[in-house]
């Protein structure tokens, strides 16, 4: 089951803990520890309403200008293979357990509309409570709840905030762009 990154009910922004940031830019490294204390954090966490039909999620101010997202997954939901065009960006698992596919390749930002990928492009990891991950611009990828039973709930973090995100449908080693969506389609 593949749902939009953007959840389907935005929430007014929290104020979760801060961390000081440089004026001017925001590093991978601050992005992910922000996204590990706020997904420790019970009381953001909580405020959270879960959904068993879609995802939930609240809009918080990260770091430095960064924009951040509290993200509810019921189970068996997923993002599809996106990207976050040239915003860094870091996750955080705070319940249950996310699977990311990603592909460890840097893919030309425009001017095609299918790739043909090597094989040893692909790369999975796991991700329970209290793990998360950086990740640097135009990073392709996919999160998955793959459990049948428990939601999961994560934060993520981008900076800058999200200019776009790119949507792609992959059969096999082909990645096709699917669609570009802009701020307004999910704000």
């Amino acid at each position: 089951m593949s749902a939009p990154l953007a959840p389907s009910a935005p929430n007014a922004p929290l104020s979760p803990p801060r961390a000081p940031a440089r004026a001017g830019t925001v590093t991978a490294a601050e992005l992910l520890d922000f996204a590990l204390r706020t997904a420790a954090d019970p009381a953001v966490i909580d405020s959270l309403p879960l959904d068993p039909e879609g995802r939930t999620w609240i809009r918080l101010d990260g770091p430095g200008g960064s924009e951040a997202w509290v993200i509810g997954w019921p189970p068996g939901t997923g993002t599809g293979w996106h990207d976050h065009a040239e915003s860094r960006g870091a996750f955080a698992t705070a319940r249950g357990r996310l699977r990311e596919h990603s592909l460890a390749v840097r893919l030309p930002s425009e001017g095609w509309r299918s790739l043909e990928l090597a094989a040893d492009l692909d790369r999975s990891r796991s991700l329970g409570a209290g793990t998360g991950r950086a990740f640097g611009e135009h990073h392709v990828h996919e999160v998955l709840n793959e459990s049948q039973t428990e939601h999961a709930v994560s934060v993520h973090v981008y900076y800058p905030p999200l200019p776009l995100i790119r949507r792609y449908s992959r059969t096999g080693q082909v990645l096709t762009l699917e669609q570009v969506e802009r701020p307004a389609d999910w704000q």
